[in-house]
């Protein structure tokens, strides 16, 4: 019998075999090149066109600082031509006006300043008197021998001795080293060639004024086409673009007419001062103090050289001087410590570093004038920056506003081990807020941050530092803002998954104890019969069940049926606290099986405090009556609002606010002891335009009778998440989910209404727009006011009766 043959090694098979495991890797190597490959030209490109732009400035400074210049004039003269044209004056006529009204009071300073100066002239010899004698004395006092001079002569002996040692060790040195005297002697200067020097020092600055002059002239001229040629240029989102520059010239308008108070501000009192000490052409020196403001840091130091040399030469002592140094000081302070900031506020939004960088960079590409346009050119690029997305970088390095908001920054000291910073801010966030705002507005958002990258980015150490650094803040703002004592166990809250959601339920739990609900926290374990048998919920009523995962419903749905099987009076809230808010559905509360669904500490409580009040389980709050209830029911009477007259144009209004903010209704209602009246609608179209206000809901009923009770703007994202409302028949019964109202309010502060929006679906206001739907309500009461003026009121319903309308 033949051996077996024993197998061949592998040779071929092998090698292929291996391939597709070595395959992926060498794949990744490629891709992870190619992606720093294509990622090193935008960073090159960038730096190359910022060299490029920064050289164009340098090199183009003679035809761009005019044009600057004169569109930084162009702002300040701007508003009077349009007050011009807006009174019916032809805009040519109105800025040829504008123009020659500056120019001639430019003049006239310049000749006031001429003639105080020439006044002052006349008693220089006097003051060259005094000033020699006190310099003269000054200097005698130096050379008095002091402890100064014994150490000057100390030093100096020490100094020849080493000169000594140092020629002896070196030697005599060649006659060829030894330097050579040399003196230069000038050429004679003729008199033209010095008429000539002084006309070319007159005339760059004469050429200068004379550019910005027509160029001022044409920007003011052509405003419209300037701006278009802008917008064209910036890009072709039109919306964008036209809130960049909207919001530009908002910002820089608002600068200047703050710098111009500022220097107001500190002129004045400066030529008042200085006309008390004595100090001559103190009117002068006061207005120059005010101009010189303009020049950012170096301008009030040159503002202040002028008063102080007269006042050193005025006064043969130093009464005078002091005085002036005492004025100057207390108005600095003043001006600095208070009246900026005071009138600054945020009206660059710029930071005090940026503003110092800004300013010695244009000072470096344009010299004094670059220093008086750096704050309004930094401020156009800062708004360009906050617009473009090309340019965002812009507005993290120029922008006061921090670059990471609160919950990042709370998020990377955690992550960084700094856990008594992060108690720091938190306790400074919640002393000037609350713990509850701290929670819900960066606690939270920092679990939140943590949780998404549980199991991407993080490493166990980096998820060790979060858990047990958010456990110390907790622990300190619980020791420092201690929950009252002997509240009764009422609500119980628990963690879900993860230790996130632990600390989540602690937060919720110190949050519900701090509002009065005694509340405690219970941990996750196995889901088994064991668990829920050893669960001691005595005294519990409802239970808040705390998730940080995108999609809770499977871990949920088990949890809550099996504790609605063993304990089926209870209530659950679900607590979902990385819900996105852009889900077409609401909450998962069918899914589930949760009584409530809730993103927020805030409608946590409002969910617990308004099922333990109400053993119904899902009560709506009736809106509260006002103090001023019986004069505010008076003011309705009397505004007028109620004229039938007024129902067409309310319609126009409430439709208006309808397409604006594109919802699905509007209202413009008023409210009497027992109604919500209905006097305009957005979706009332053909109806006649004259008609009593209509009963549209009960007022225990009513969203509008809310922001007559808050006085305030009412924002409901979310009608079926707000305790306050889900349960509400009438807005269920007309599928409501979204309402936002501002009030409709007298001059004298009552509120008679709201100017409503509302929509079948949740969604969100900005804080813009909730100004705006403020503005919008002024002008409803606008025209309520203009139709009373119009012509007295038709007979109108009873404002206190409950069947008006």
């Amino acid at each position: 019998m033949t051996e077996p043959s024993k197998p061949m090694p592998p040779t071929t098979a092998p090698a292929e075999d291996a391939a597709p495991v070595v395959a992926p890797r060498i794949a990744g190597e490629v891709a992870s090149h190619t992606a720093e490959a294509l990622s090193r030209p935008p960073l090159m490109n960038g730096l190359v066109s910022v060299a490029v732009i920064v050289a164009a400035l340098y090199f183009g400074r003679d035809l761009l600082m005019p044009l600057a210049l004169a569109i930084l004039v162009g702002f300040v003269l701007d508003p009077m031509v349009s007050w011009l044209k807006r009174r019916g004056v032809p805009r040519a006529l109105a800025v040829a006006i504008v123009v020659m009204a500056t120019v001639a009071l430019l003049l006239a300073s310049a000749f006031f300043i001429v003639g105080q100066l020439r006044q002052i002239s006349n008693d220089l010899p006097v003051y060259e008197t005094n000033i020699t004698r006190k310099l003269r004395s000054f200097g005698q006092s130096l050379r008095q021998p002091g402890v100064l001079d014994r150490y000057s002569r100390v030093v100096t002996r020490v100094e020849r001795e080493l000169d000594a040692a140092q020629r002896q060790a070196e030697g005599p040195k060649p006659r060829a080293e030894q330097p050579t005297r040399v003196e230069i002697v000038g050429q004679a200067v003729t008199p033209w060639q010095r008429v000539m020097a002084w006309g070319e020092s007159f005339a760059t600055p004469l050429a200068l004024v004379g550019i910005v002059f027509v160029f001022v002239v044409l920007i003011l001229l052509d405003k419209g086409d300037l701006r278009d040629k802008v917008v064209r240029l910036l890009g072709s989102n039109l919306h964008r673009t036209t809130d960049a520059l909207g919001d530009a010239a908002k910002r820089v308008s608002k600068y200047l007419t703050m710098q111009l108070l500022v220097n107001a501000t500190y002129g004045i009192p400066m030529a008042l001062g200085l006309l008390f000490i004595g100090v001559p052409g103190a009117l002068v020196w006061g207005l120059l103090a005010a101009v010189l403001r303009f020049v950012p840091y170096v301008g009030p130091m040159i503002g202040a050289i002028f008063p102080l040399t007269l006042a050193f030469g005025v006064d043969p002592g130093w009464n005078m001087v002091l005085w002036t140094v005492a004025l100057i000081a207390t108005l600095e302070l003043i001006s600095n410590n208070l009246v900026e900031p005071w009138l600054y506020g945020t009206s660059t939004g710029m930071s005090t570093l940026s503003l110092i960088l800004a300013a010695m960079f244009w000072t470096a590409l344009w010299g004094p004038i670059g220093l008086v346009l750096s704050t309004p050119m930094t401020v156009v690029l800062l708004v360009l920056g906050h617009y473009l997305p090309q340019l965002q970088f812009l507005e993290v390095l120029l922008g006061s506003e921090r670059a990471l908001d609160e919950p990042t920054r709370l998020h990377q000291r955690l992550l960084a081990g700094d856990v008594e910073e992060a108690v720091d801010m938190a306790e400074q966030h919640a002393e000037q807020t609350s713990p509850q705002h701290f929670y819900d507005h960066v606690g939270l958002g920092a679990l939140r941050l943590a949780a998404t990258a549980q199991d991407t980015v993080a490493t166990a150490e980096h998820r060790h530092r979060v858990v047990s650094g958010m456990e110390r803040v907790i622990d300190e703002l619980r020791d420092s803002y201690p929950p009252p004592d002997e509240l009764p166990l009422r609500v119980a809250c628990i963690g879900g998954r993860w230790a996130m959601d632990s600390l989540a339920a602690d937060m919720a739990a110190h949050v519900l104890t701090l509002n009065g609900v005694g509340a405690r926290v219970l941990q996750l374990g196995v889901m088994s019969s064991d668990y829920f048998a050893r669960l001691d919920l005595r005294g519990v009523e409802v239970i808040c069940l705390s998730h940080f995962s995108p999609d809770p419903t499977t871990l949920a749905k088990y949890f809550v049926r099996r504790l609605k099987r063993r304990w089926p009076d209870l209530q659950v809230v679900l607590a979902a606290w990385s819900y996105e808010p852009s889900a077409q559905v609401a909450h998962p509360m069918e899914e589930t099986g949760a009584d409530a669904f809730v993103t927020t500490l805030d409608e946590l409580v409002v969910q617990a405090q308004n099922r333990l009040a109400s053993a119904a389980g899902t009560p709506y709050v009736p809106p509260e009556v006002p103090e001023n209830e019986t004069e505010r029911l008076q003011a309705l009477q009397d505004s007028g609002a109620l004229n039938p007259a007024l129902r067409g144009r309310f319609d126009a209004l409430a439709k208006r606010a309808a397409d604006v903010f594109d919802c699905q209704g509007a209202h413009i209602a008023l409210v009497n002891e027992a109604w919500q009246l209905t006097h305009g609608d957005a979706g009332a179209a053909g109806r006649p335009d004259e008609g009593a206000p209509e009963e549209g809901a009960p007022r225990e009923q009513s969203m509008s009778g809310h922001v007559v009770a808050l006085g305030e703007p009412l924002v409901v994202p979310d009608v079926q998440r707000d305790a306050r409302f889900a349960a509400n028949p009438l807005l269920a019964e007309r599928g409501i989910r979204f309402f936002a109202g501002a009030p409709l309010r007298t001059a004298d502060g009552f509120v008679l209404g709201a100017l409503g929006v509302f929509d079948d679906k949740p969604r969100t206001l900005s804080p813009r727009d909730v100004m705006l739907l403020g503005h919008m309500a002024d002008e409803v009461m606008r025209a309520a006011r203009q139709q009373a003026a119009k012509a007295p009121p038709d007979p109108a319903p009873d404002a206190t009766s409950p069947a008006a309308g």
